[in-house]
């Protein structure tokens, strides 16, 4: 089963993260003193951690943010706990978190002078540095680099990258194709990594290898 820690803030929530290392983080927009998307962008600039917002569902404006700053699904209010629990699991299996990590024949790729070591989750920069990734970006960008030179529609990507259709409504992808761009590329508005086919989706441009 799961194991649940409930706070009722983000001061609360602070003080759990000190002490308890979690696998999966479910943040309501509407919270007393910070709101769920100002906790996001925090939380996102110290942890990895998935998160899962909780929204209104008319309030497409908050998907749009939250996705943007760093959320990996949301599930619309009101929503019935089978279904948040369905998309928790998801989110855990995506993750790695749900289930032990199996062995595969291709683990690390190398492009542009990057490394993605996908059985350890990490993505190092051409300068040996690691730039944290999200679930929902390192997922995107394997696809990518799996895919590489390929156009891939959204809904490819979205099918590929283990997506749910309630997740793609029309900017999720291209949400994260911006995270991604502003992480990896030297100037996010021209890229040479991840380009923009017109009518036709994205493409990974570099030539990748893989051991």
């Amino acid at each position: 089963g799961l194991h649940t820690s409930v706070a009722a803030d983000g001061i609360e929530m602070e003080t759990i993260l000190r002490r308890v290392q979690v696998d999966l983080i479910v943040l309501d927009v509407m919270l007393p003193g910070k709101s769920g998307l100002e906790l996001c962008r925090d939380l996102r600039a110290q942890y990895s951690t998935p998160i899962i917002m909780l929204t209104a569902v008319t309030e497409t404006t908050d998907r749009v943010v939250g996705l943007e700053m760093g959320a990996d699904d949301y599930v619309p209010k009101p929503f019935d706990p089978r279904e948040l629990l369905a998309r928790i699991r998801a989110v855990l299996r995506r993750n790695g978190a749900a289930e032990p990590k199996r062995a595969t024949t291709k683990q690390i790729y190398r492009f542009a002078g990057w490394t993605m070591d996908c059985a350890r989750r990490r993505l190092i920069a051409p300068d040996d540095v690691r730039v944290e990734l999200t679930m929902a970006e390192f997922n995107l960008l394997q696809t990518f680099v799996k895919s590489a030179q390929r156009v891939l529609t959204r809904d490819q990507l979205i099918e590929l990258s283990g997506g749910d259709s309630d997740y793609s409504f029309d900017r999720s992808i291209d949400i994260l194709v911006s995270r991604l761009r502003r992480k990896m590329e030297d100037d996010p508005k021209t890229p040479k990594l991840i380009l923009t086919v017109r009518s036709g989706g994205y493409q990974f441009l570099p030539e990748t290898t893989s051991e």
